[in-house]
C-alpha cells in the first residue's frame, strides 16, 4: 500500500512540474471578467486564471496567438489545455465516482476515501486509493476516467480488491465566462472488471447519463449541481439509481481556501435480486432486493486550498441525514488534482 501511494505521489509532483504556468492571468476578484479587467503579469498572485480567447472575454483576444502555439499536452495535438476562465471554481468531493465537474479539463486526481461501515454490518471500514483521469480532446469535449482503484478492507462483508472501471465522455453545451455559468452532459460505461470477493465485477455493466452545471455567486461562492440515471445492462444483478448531488463554496478572503458543503441523494428505481436489502450508495451496485423507491441523502463539509494555478488539495467528512443509511455510516474523503 505504502508503495502504491510513493508512486502516486512521483507521478503527481512529476504531472505539476511539467504543467506550464500561464503568462497572462487575470484578477479573481473581479467576477465579470470584461476587457475592464486588468492584465496581470507572470508573477501576480495565485488566485489569478488564464482566460481562454475563444470564451468572449475580449481581453484575451490579441493574445490568441500566444494559446494557438500552446493548445496542447506534449504537443501532438490529441490532448488540449483545460478550461481557464473559471479558474476560480472547485470540484466537488463526494459521490466521486459520479459528482462531475461540468468544466472541460485535462487533470488527474488523486483519490483516497475511508469509508465507515454500519454497525449492522460489521462497523469495520474500508479504504479506497484510486486515480481518475480527465483529457479535454476540443474545447468542449473530454474524455473522462472516474472509477478505478484498489480497495483495503477490513470487514468480513467485504474483501480486499479492484474496483470496476468507467469511462467514458463529457460535452459543455452552455457556457456564459461573464456571468460565471456553464452546463456539460455525458455518458459513462462501467465495466465490470473488479474483484468479485470485493463486491465488484458484478452484472453485464453500467450506463451512467448525467447533466452537471455551475454558476457564480457573487465574488467568493460557487453553486455546483448534478443530477444523473445510473443504469445496469441486467437490473436482476444491479439497481437502477437515480441521484441529484450539490457542492456550495465560499473562499476565504485573500487566502488560496475554500470551505465547502456538499449534499448528495439517491433514490432507488429498481430493485435486484443479488444481495439483501442494503443499498450500495456510489462506490458499489449491489443489485439488492427491496430497495424500491429507497431514498439515502448525505451532507459533507470540507476545505480546499488551491496552492498553484494548476493543483487543488482537499478534504471532507460526509455523514447519512436520513434513517437509512445504506453501506456509509461515515466517510473522509482525500483528494490532490494537478491540472494542465
Amino acid at each position: 500500500m505504502v508503495k502504491v501511494l510513493w508512486r502516486w505521489s512521483i507521478l503527481a509532483g512529476l504531472f505539476a512540474f511539467l504543467a506550464p504556468q500561464p503568462v497572462f492571468a487575470y484578477d479573481l476578484s473581479f467576477t465579470a471578467m470584461t476587457a475592464a479587467d486588468r492584465l496581470l503579469d507572470e508573477e501576480a498572485d495565485r488566485w489569478q486564471s488564464v482566460a481562454h480567447p475563444s470564451a468572449g472575454c475580449e481581453v484575451c483576444d490579441h493574445h490568441r496567438e500566444h494559446w494557438d502555439q500552446n493548445e496542447s499536452l506534449f504537443g501532438h495535438g490529441i490532448i488540449r489545455r483545460g478550461e481557464r476562465c473559471f479558474d476560480d471554481f472547485i470540484s466537488p468531493m463526494t459521490n466521486p465516482v459520479f459528482f462531475e465537474d461540468p468544466r472541460t479539463l485535462t487533470e488527474v486526481r488523486f483519490i483516497f476515501l475511508n469509508h465507515n461501515l454500519p454497525a449492522s454490518l460489521s462497523g469495520n471500514s474500508i479504504q479506497v486509493y484510486a486515480a481518475q483521469v480527465r483529457l479535454a480532446l476540443t474545447e468542449r469535449l473530454s474524455l473522462i476516467a472516474t472509477k478505478d482503484g484498489l480497495i483495503y478492507s477490513q470487514s468480513p462483508i467485504i474483501e480486499s480488491g479492484f474496483a470496476d472501471l468507467s469511462a467514458g465522455l463529457k460535452y459543455n453545451f452552455y457556457r456564459d465566462p461573464v456571468a460565471g455559468r456553464l452546463l456539460s452532459g455525458g455518458v459513462t460505461f462501467e465495466v465490470p472488471l473488479g474483484t468479485e470477493r470485493s463486491l465488484q465485477g458484478n452484472g453485464d455493466g453500467e450506463f451512467h447519463f448525467f447533466l452537471t452545471g455551475g454558476t457564480r455567486i457573487g465574488d467568493r461562492s460557487h453553486w455546483l449541481s448534478a443530477t444523473g440515471l445510473r443504469q445496469p445492462i441486467d437490473e436482476n444483478a444491479e439497481n437502477q439509481v437515480w441521484y441529484w448531488s450539490n457542492h456550495y463554496d465560499y473562499r476565504i478572503g485573500n487566502l488560496p481556501l475554500y470551505v465547502f458543503s456538499e449534499l448528495n441523494w439517491y433514490h432507488w428505481l429498481s430493485s435486484g435480486d443479488a444481495f439483501g436489502p442494503v443499498e450500495g450508495l456510489d462506490l458499489f451496485n449491489f443489485g439488492s432486493s427491496g430497495v424500491t423507491g429507497n431514498n439515502i441523502v448525505t451532507r459533507a463539509i470540507g476545505l480546499k486550498a488551491t496552492p498553484r494555478r494548476n493543483m487543488e488539495v482537499g478534504v471532507a467528512y460526509e455523514f447519512p441525514m436520513t434513517k437509512r443509511k445504506g453501506i456509509l455510516s461515515s466517510r473522509w474523503t482525500a483528494d490532490l488534482i494537478v491540472r494542465f
